[in-house]
């Protein structure tokens, strides 16, 4: 008797068989129970299926009547040799002649163990000769399978599924939080993944492993709802002068700062000359910073240089759990932990500034917050401070007004507008952090998706480069003549955000400036249409004028919202418009080394500037600082720069040794 084998509709390249050259494929259980999805079992291996009742009594006549199979290659338990076949048995008989054996009855499952490869099926001639059938050829039972699959998952098997996903799009265990269970879709090895209920089912090998490397602890991650204001927490020093998320997340955060050290050479480089020099010995730094790794290398440099440092975060949303609190593990008095209220970012704030018996003589500022706080709730501290470093261009922004009116009663060093922080930080960081951000948060492929930038300064200007590469079409907004010019030049069309609002599937601001995307602009966007800002502050967006009752805010994960309007229409906001590249992602290391070390020259300058030298005004940093920084990132690359010989250095009116150009140099 033969079976005639129908030809199939749809050709597939096989999946099956063991994921490593040489693995023995797994024997099937001898019970059955809840079946895992299509193709995988225990250890991640393709798991034998039931063949269909019709193909079972076809199978039994053709094999002899129940007649013992021959082993076979590959099968499992059974031996390679012993095939018994003739040499010239390669050449396959018709298929009309043959019937197709069960590939997924436990003694006819014929695989191909020698290559690594995928599971094979035989064909057997009505003489009980086995041959191979071509690979490409697999015959889809549709119903079946969809019946298969439709038994498999349990109901806990649906619920530690759904788990493991959130888990993983938004933010990973805390350091006291290791999963009880392994559930479907972990990153383990495949010979330790879970089975179906969610239980381990693994080698001890694989638990050593998982055991040896439990879950780290990342940022807004804890379930424990409880505000570290509410906490009583002490570092191993017996210090309670902190206020982080968890003190037990340290270890961690060191582990990253000392990642980050590695590709902060200038910094390091700093460190390492001056530490004998103390040349903050007696300063008293007040900072309100974003608080990440690299900071932290910064206010570690800083008190290897002398100084005492409290500090704060400048976003309610940038900082690193783990960080925090190696520092404060480390006896920094920081107060910072992710996902502040308005109200915790300004008690922190007050808690870094008024302390008895510690009276700061030095403020590092991004944004300007610390400095206005002092300015409103204590002035008379201005009496002892001896400068201020501000690095964002909201910060100088409100410092020049400062100084315009008349209020700025101690100098201050723009950080901002420096070479080394304009360049580098806000271009080349941005370049690649908003790609990382907006990948994060929404998944978005940008190839041929319509995106429009506010601003073309430096930070637009990277963002632009970036989405360019990426295959966007990019639309740019500016005031300025120069700026959009040089817009029109990079190959960017130059609109009012009226003319694209509706068509764009991307709207980034980058300027600085309040109010640019308004509740009208918003209204008119498409839906789905996702809007996120990479300025330092949240006054670009009008995101106030989104809560109001007719519109409904839906948390999809992390700084990550929809909002919904009553016909349906729905934006993507991310981090509250607040920065996006530090709210919801990290930024580039090396580039941040830059700003760190220009933000401590800067430091030293003012605290060791002799008096009169500088009055109170906003001043640049001067140009041999930013030659000196740039000098110090340089061996990085095995670079080597030219030197100037005697005659040329008198032809060009320059010390040898720089600086090398003018104040009104524009590079």
């Amino acid at each position: 008797m033969s079976v005639q084998v129908a030809a199939p509709a749809v050709e597939l390249k096989e999946l099956g068989g063991p994921r490593d050259k040489g693995m023995a494929a797994p024997s099937r259980p001898a019970e059955p129970g809840p079946l895992p999805p299509p193709g995988l079992g225990v250890a991640g291996a393709p798991c034998p299926l039931p063949a269909p009742a019709g193909e079972r009594e076809a199978a039994a006549p053709a094999a002899g009547c129940g007649a013992e199979r021959p082993p076979v290659s590959g099968c499992p338990g059974l031996p390679a040799a012993g095939l018994g076949l003739p040499p010239g048995a390669a050449k396959v008989p018709q298929a009309s002649a043959m019937k197709r054996s069960d590939p997924h009855h436990p003694q006819h499952r014929h695989r191909d163990g020698g290559d690594g490869g995928a599971g094979r099926e035989a064909l057997v001639s009505p003489d009980g000769t086995v041959t191979e059938a071509p690979r490409t050829v697999k015959k889809i039972q549709f119903a079946d399978q969809k019946q298969e699959f439709n038994k498999r998952p349990t109901k806990i098997g649906r619920r530690s599924l759904s788990r493991s996903i959130s888990q993983s799009s938004t933010d990973s265990y805390s350091s006291e939080e290791r999963p009880k269970q392994l559930s479907v879709g972990s990153s383990l090895p495949h010979s330790a993944q879970a089975n179906a209920k969610g239980t381990l089912s693994a080698p001890k090998e694989a638990m050593k492993i998982w055991l040896a490397h439990p879950a780290a602890s990342y940022t807004d991650s804890s379930d424990d709802e409880t505000s570290p204001r509410d906490k009583q927490q002490k570092n191993s020093k017996g210090s309670s002068d902190f206020c982080v998320k968890n003190i037990k997340q340290a270890e961690f955060g060191r582990r990253e700062i000392e990642i980050a050290e590695q590709e902060m050479p200038a910094l390091m480089a700093l460190r390492k000359r001056a530490q004998g020099e103390k040349p903050l010995a007696g300063a008293k730094i007040v900072g309100c910073t974003h608080i990440t790794a690299q900071t932290a290398v910064l206010m570690e440099t800083l008190g290897a240089l002398g100084a005492q440092c409290r500090w704060a975060a400048c976003n309610i949303y940038s900082t690193l759990n783990e960080v925090a609190a190696a520092l404060a593990e480390s006896g920094f008095p920081v107060f910072a932990w992710k996902g502040e209220s308005e109200d915790d970012f300004w008690w922190c704030i007050d808690r870094c500034v008024n302390v008895e018996g510690w009276q700061p003589n030095m403020i590092l500022d991004d944004g300007g917050d610390l400095t206005h706080w002092i300015y409103k709730k204590y002035p008379n501290m201005f009496k002892k401070i001896k400068g201020i470093v501000e690095e964002s261009v909201t910060g100088v922004h409100r410092l020049y007004q400062l100084s315009k009116a008349g209020k700025l009663c101690v100098p201050a060093m723009n950080v901002n507008d420096s070479v080394t922080k304009q360049k580098f930080d806000n271009l080349y960081c941005c370049r690649e952090s908003i790609l990382d951000g907006l990948k994060r948060t929404t998944d978005m492929m940008f190839g041929g998706k319509q995106v429009v930038v506010c601003g073309y300064g430096e930070v637009g200007k990277g963002c632009c480069a970036a989405l360019k590469a990426m295959g966007s079409i990019v639309y740019v907004t500016e005031i300025d003549p120069i700026c959009a010019l040089q817009a029109c030049m990079d190959g960017f069309r130059l609109v009012k955000l009226n003319e694209v609002i509706r068509q764009v599937d991307i709207v980034i601001t980058c300027t600085g400036n309040k109010n640019v995307v308004t509740r009208e602009h918003l209204d008119r966007m498409k839906n789905s249409c996702i809007v996120c800002n990479m300025g330092h502050s949240n006054t670009e967006i009008d995101v106030a004028s989104l809560r109001t009752p007719e519109l409904t805010w839906e948390r999809v994960r992390s700084q990550v919202d929809h909002v919904i309007w009553p016909d349906g229409k729905r934006i993507v906001l991310l981090a509250e418009g607040r920065l996006l590249n530090l709210s919801c992602s990290t930024v580039p290391t090396f580039v941040l080394s830059i700003t760190a070390t220009t933000q401590a020259l800067a430091l030293i300058e003012l605290y060791n500037a002799p008096e009169g030298r500088y009055k109170q005004d906003v001043y640049l940093l001067p140009k041999k600082m930013d030659e000196y920084v740039a000098s110090l990132h340089l061996p990085t690359f095995d670079a080597h720069l030219t030197e100037l010989t005697d005659e040329q250095a008198k032809y060009l009116g320059l010390n040898k040794n720089g600086p090398f150009k003018p104040n009104y140099y524009r590079y």
